[in-house]
């Protein structure tokens, strides 16, 4: 299920504020200039590779595209059996930020974000059908757990220009 917990600053071990209804969460992230949608997933097969995936969802990577200016999409797939999952874990639990906006579609399974924003840090989980948009130049970071087992569409004005920049920020 989609969760949105908000802790204020500085770190308290109990969220401040919990959301669980998809449209308060999506209201309340764009206030936030952050884009969170649902796009419907269908039938698939778990096995379904990424040309596949590519082409099932299309038309909604089209429509972002176009909207956006985005230029270019990709799949990630992470496994518990992924020979890197820690090494890619603990890249993504450093702060950092993007020249340009972070986008997800999870396909399958499920990821968490952190965004700090003034006083308070966002911690978003997301699940298969959630698309989020970071925008550009926004810090944050990701878990994708211990034993990670997602997969999901990526999409970019210019893979290049997605490398992270890292702030040097504790996270939570």
């Amino acid at each position: 299920m989609t969760t949105l917990s908000i802790f204020q600053l500085p770190h308290t071990a109990q969220p401040a504020e919990q959301l669980a209804a998809f449209s308060d969460i999506a209201e309340l992230l764009a206030g936030a200039g952050i884009q969170l949608e649902r796009w419907e997933i269908g039938s698939l097969p778990a096995t379904a590779d990424s040309d596949t995936l590519l082409s099932h969802f299309q038309q909604d990577i089209e429509r972002l595209k176009l909207q956006e200016g985005y230029t270019a999409a990709d799949v990630i797939r992470i496994t518990p059996d992924h020979p890197d999952k820690q090494a890619l874990r603990e890249k993504f639990l450093q702060e950092h930020t993007h020249s340009e906006d972070e986008v997800r579609f999870f396909v399958t399974g499920s990821g968490t974000f952190f965004v700090p924003l003034g006083d308070k840090v966002f911690r978003l989980t997301c699940e298969a059908g959630d698309l989020l948009r970071v925008p550009a130049n926004t810090r944050h970071w990701f878990d994708c757990g211990a034993q990670p087992d997602f997969t999901a569409i990526r999409i970019f004005t210019n893979p290049a220009g997605w490398v992270g920049h890292f702030t040097g920020q504790e996270t939570l």
